[in-house]
């Protein structure tokens, strides 16, 4: 039967567990000095080695091998037990399963045996935070004096939900989190033993992922796992974990930094139609952004693990981004990546937040003056009839010279033959606003404000054309927030308006509604039909 790679693997001894020498060289001289204590407390977070350094040093204290500095020798039938899981003296208790009073009150009657093969009986209570408050009562007397054959290793993620009197009673180990390079490391050598074939950016990639946690990138290595001789690849790696490229997350930085929304948001939708998972792509942008924060502040003496040409790009854009901006955005994706994946627009989260660092640049307001408007009716609305023919001097006065002049409307007046004051909403255009119209020349619409106001174009990008209300088109948004954008950005009302009515030929106005929450109006026409076809009679309602 085929195990994980984590218990496969499992460190045998002292020496081969990862990034805790601080601890591990601590328990061996007290195991070749004999003076263990009788209580340990190992904290620290998941997948650091706190329960298999427990196990190492149970079975440290029971090996066979004479020479005290050698245990554990892997050798002895006692450290052969403790391998198979099959020693008797090693009792291992998960304290999120067993919380009760009760459960610890029969470890306190049982404790008092002798140990059944070998010198010492110890226990590991595992997740020992998760015991009641009546189970540490309980544990707290036999923790402080238990019986000379007997030791306890205690371990915890939650450290601060250890009573104080537990803990005085412990030697406290606090595990660290391992480096990306230690991780590296570690796979690489896992990869040697397996016989796997793993290209160095997934291998790196799959580091990266871990977050610190051993036991969780040889997890994740084990998933990517499909049959002996196999190519772990970057591209598959990326797929199977949900991961955008480090170029996506770098240019969406730089996206930032340009204020270009329409780019970003491209660029969040092409990686997730690749594959990437919203929540995951959040995480990234958090660890980039964090990257970015510390070159900021502590400059080229900082560390960094990954190639040459990304620290310089990293600190390129570190030198351009704002510390305040940093800070908010880190705190943005944050949240984004907390975000339940439940939702039924899991994107959402993500295209928030980065909407969100975006500046709110207004529009200019432009003051019109006679000259745009005389050359604007000029262009939209010329006159409905021809002016008339210069009439022949000697012919003024005949009968069809009048007849023709009867007939010939006056000459129009000009234009601007003083500056006018109306608003372009009032100049006489020359065709009827229809949805059709609206939703054809939508794009063209936003291209062309987004020449104006860079910002626009992301968010018209969650709206669309929804009805037309006489000369008003409205714009439907399917979110609130993104209806209160547009009512907040100052002139984005009358710039889209003014933009439709060049395009159109005709006077419109914008109003935007939550698409939910308007009910788009059945012309009379099309009711009145409906209502014959149904057999129906329409009625008119008065007053009263």
């Amino acid at each position: 039967m085929s195990q994980a790679l984590y218990r496969k693997w499992r460190p045998a001894r002292f020496d081969d567990v990862v990034g805790q020498e601080h601890i591990t060289r601590t328990l061996q001289n007290s195991v070749a000095s004999d003076r263990v204590g009788h209580a340990y407390l190992f904290c620290g977070p998941r997948g650091t080695g706190k329960t298999t350094t427990a196990r190492l040093l149970a079975k440290a204290l029971n090996c066979l091998h004479e020479e005290a500095a050698e245990r554990p020798c892997n050798e002895c039938r006692v450290c052969q037990a403790v391998n198979d899981g099959r020693f008797l003296d090693l009792i291992e208790i998960d304290a999120a399963s067993n919380t009760g009073v009760d459960d610890i009150r029969d470890l306190r009657d049982k404790i008092n045996f002798s140990p059944s093969e070998g010198r010492y009986k110890v226990y590991i209570i595992d997740e020992v935070h998760m015991l009641s408050t009546a189970a540490f009562n309980a544990l707290l007397k036999t923790l402080e004096e238990p019986p000379p054959h007997a030791k306890f290793v205690l371990a915890t993620t939650e450290e601060h939900k250890v009573p104080m009197t537990i803990k005085s009673r412990c030697q406290q180990f606090n595990f660290r989190l391992l480096t990306t390079a230690e991780i590296k490391q570690r796979l690489n050598w896992l990869a040697e033993k397996e016989g796997l074939t793993v290209e160095p950016d997934a291998l790196a990639l799959i580091a990266d992922q871990g977050a610190g946690s051993i036991r969780d990138a040889e997890s994740l290595l084990d998933q990517l796992v499909t049959a002996p001789g196999d190519t772990i690849t970057l591209e598959r790696t990326q797929m199977v974990l949900g991961t955008a490229t480090n170029t996506a997350v770098s240019q969406l930085v730089d996206a930032w930094l340009d204020s270009d929304g329409a780019a970003g948001l491209a660029l969040i939708h092409e990686s997730l139609a690749s594959g990437a998972d919203a929540r995951q792509f959040s995480r990234q942008m958090v660890a980039y952004l964090r990257q970015l924060l510390l070159l900021q502040a502590a400059g080229k003496e900082l560390v960094f693990d990954g190639p040459a040409e990304q620290r310089d790009t990293m600190l390129a854009q570190a030198q351009r981004a704002p510390r305040h901006g940093l800070i908010d955005a880190v705190k943005r994706f944050s949240a984004a990546a907390l975000t339940q994946a439940a939702s039924w627009q899991p994107q959402l989260p993500l295209e928030l937040a980065f909407i969100e660092m975006l500046p709110e640049t207004p529009v200019p307001i432009v003051t019109r003056t006679a000259t745009p408007l005389k050359q604007e009716v000029k262009k939209h609305a010329p006159p409905s009839k021809p002016p008339p023919p210069p009439e022949p001097e000697p012919e003024v006065e005949t009968g069809t010279a009048v007849q023709t002049k009867t007939e010939s409307p006056p000459p129009p007046p000009e234009p601007v033959s003083e500056p006018l004051t109306q608003p372009p909403s009032s100049i006489p255009q020359s065709s009827v606003l229809t949805l059709e119209q609206a939703t054809a020349h939508w794009r063209d619409m936003v291209a062309e404000a987004g020449t104006q106001q860079k910002n626009l174009p992301a968010l018209l990008s969650m709206g669309k054309p929804l009805a037309i209300e006489g000369h008003a088109l409205i714009l439907g948004f399917d979110f609130p927030i993104f209806k209160k954008k547009f009512d907040d950005t100052a002139g984005a009302a009358q710039l889209i308006g003014d933009i439709y009515g060049r395009l159109l030929n005709t006077t419109c106005t914008i109003r935007a509604v939550i698409t939910s929450e308007y009910t788009v109006p059945v012309p009379d026409e099309e009711f009145r039909a409906l209502a014959d076809e149904l057999g129906g009679v329409v009625r008119e309602e008065t007053d009263g």
